[in-house]
């Protein structure tokens, strides 16, 4: 199949209009239905991965990759019971562990793909500077090699004001050094996720960002 079913989009914009415990039990079945387009997407993505990506088994299950629809609302000020989108993080073994993983969000009208480490702790971080302080031009290659070839860079609303403790203002790479997470992402469209060409881009798309993913890697392997 390689791609979604328009029918997922169309439940996702009914839930954001009619966010209540009462609409989504009466349309229990369309849920399971988008849920099911969605984990057979997923599915393919990650038979897909592990063919180039040795950090992605094969085997990984869709179900440990996506997030559950149901939001917490204990500290929010947004009382809707549901999230308007379904997403999925594909890394060495399912959703977000503590490392580079590949990301998919699906929503009527923000949905992406991307690829990286979001917020590493504090040892990964160090990590990651350090790295990227010892290969400075093998960084900036990556880093212009995914805006030449997609492009893409580096999201850059997460990072610090000032230098971190031990680098220099001066520093060639000063603004990478100071992220505080080393994310990649490509926005898509509806008609882009429902084409019969979905999963063909999503993947050339992965792979332009997997450099990025493999330094990372690298990075938090040899702290």
């Amino acid at each position: 199949m390689g791609h979604l079913n328009q029918n997922t989009f169309t439940f996702l914009k009914d839930l954001q209009d009619n966010n209540s415990r009462e609409w989504f039990a009466e349309q229990k079945d369309r849920y399971e239905a988008a849920l099911a387009d969605v984990r057979q997407l997923v599915a393919e993505l990650i038979t897909a991965l592990s063919q180039f990506d040795p950090h992605i088994p094969a085997d990984i299950q869709p179900n440990k990759c996506l997030f559950r629809i149901y939001r917490d609302t204990r500290f929010s000020k947004d009382k809707t019971p549901y999230k308007n989108w379904f997403g999925a993080g594909i890394s060495v073994d399912g959703r977000k562990l503590d490392g580079p993983e590949y990301y998919i969000h699906i929503s009527p009208e923000n949905s992406f793909i991307a690829c990286g480490y979001w917020r590493p702790e504090k040892m990964h971080l160090d990590a990651i500077r350090q790295e990227i302080d010892y290969n400075t031009e093998r960084f900036n290659t990556i880093v212009q090699d995914l805006q030449d070839n997609k492009g893409l860079s580096l999201e850059t609303e997460d990072k610090l004001k000032r230098p971190p403790v031990g680098y220099d203002a001066e520093h060639v790479a000063i603004e990478f050094l100071k992220l505080k997470s080393f994310v990649t992402h490509q926005a898509l469209s509806n008609k882009e996720l429902t084409s019969k060409d979905a999963m063909d881009n999503i993947i050339a798309s992965y792979k332009t960002m997997l450099p990025l993913k493999q330094f990372l890697h690298e990075a938090i392997d040899n702290d």
